[in-house]
């Protein structure tokens, strides 16, 4: 005897969360067309993108040195790879693994919220913001602040845009000219108290995200969170605040103190 489905029953058969993807990518790609693989891609790429930062602020700091130091540390970064490979081979590649890196963490981010709200606006009534914190209500928003302000960083200082003196091999000056703009500095005041409120929240959830939870540490993450977020925000909140301060300014033309230096050099 056939069973007939009644209409109420019909109504009860729950949707799929999402909608099945177009087409299947092979293992292991199909790994991230899955919340946890996106989860993961997210938390893996925010780890380096993490390292960079902190390696960027870090050479940041020669600022405090001179103009000389900077210009060297620049150059330096051009030699990597010494005699082995080409100048600035090294350098191209690791810029092209950290935009592939950023890439990555932007589409994996926007995807997998999609996939969340999708989620929520079927078998949930709203969002319990009452549960979440300011960073992670704000990730929304400081993600996108931090992405437009690269590319304002990118072309203030790397490509010299907004600045008609900019001069090509000489950071020290390009950033003391740039920051010494009062709308500029407080730009990347605001810039960088964005991406503490994302690092914060980033790497707080990065310890689940990677299937790190457990008690043993689980206290440890928000001191972590906090104490990475807070050492980078003092760090690169120093830049433009020194400059304003005067406290790095750039008063001799980095071409007359090199020439100083090869006449030093010559005579020793």
């Amino acid at each position: 005897m056939a069973v007939t489905q009644r209409p109420q029953d019909k109504l009860r058969t729950p949707k799929p969360l999402n909608k099945p993807p177009r087409f299947t990518a092979p293992w292991p790609l199909n790994l991230y067309q899955t919340a946890v693989g996106k989860k993961w891609v997210m938390a893996l790429t925010g780890l380096g993108l993490i390292g960079f930062v902190i390696a960027h602020m870090v050479g940041n700091l020669h600022l405090y040195e001179g103009p000389v130091e900077v210009h060297e540390y620049a150059e330096a970064l051009r030699d990597l790879g010494g005699h082995i490979i080409p100048r600035t081979y090294l350098l191209w590649l690791l810029r092209i693994g950290l935009l592939g890196m950023f890439v990555l963490h932007i589409h994996s981010a926007v995807t997998l919220s999609r996939m969340n709200q999708a989620s929520n606006s079927r078998y949930q009534s709203g969002r319990d913001y009452a549960a979440a914190n300011f960073a992670s209500r704000t990730m929304r928003w400081t993600g996108p602040i931090i992405a437009l302000f690269i590319l304002y960083h990118l072309a203030d200082l790397t490509w010299g845009w907004f600045d008609d003196d900019w001069v090509r091999g000489d950071p020290y000056g390009n950033a003391d000219r740039s920051l010494s703009r009062l709308p500029v500095a407080a730009l990347y005041i605001v810039a960088n108290l964005a991406l503490a409120f994302h690092l914060f929240h980033g790497i707080f959830s990065m310890f689940t995200s990677l299937g790190l939870n457990s008690p043993k540490f689980n206290k440890a993450r928000r001191p972590i969170a906090l104490g990475i977020a807070g050492l980078i925000l003092l760090g690169n909140l120093s830049f433009p605040i020194m400059v304003q301060a005067g406290v790095i300014e750039e008063e001799v033309p980095l071409e007359v103190l090199l020439e100083e230096e090869r006449a030093l050099e010559a005579a020793e």
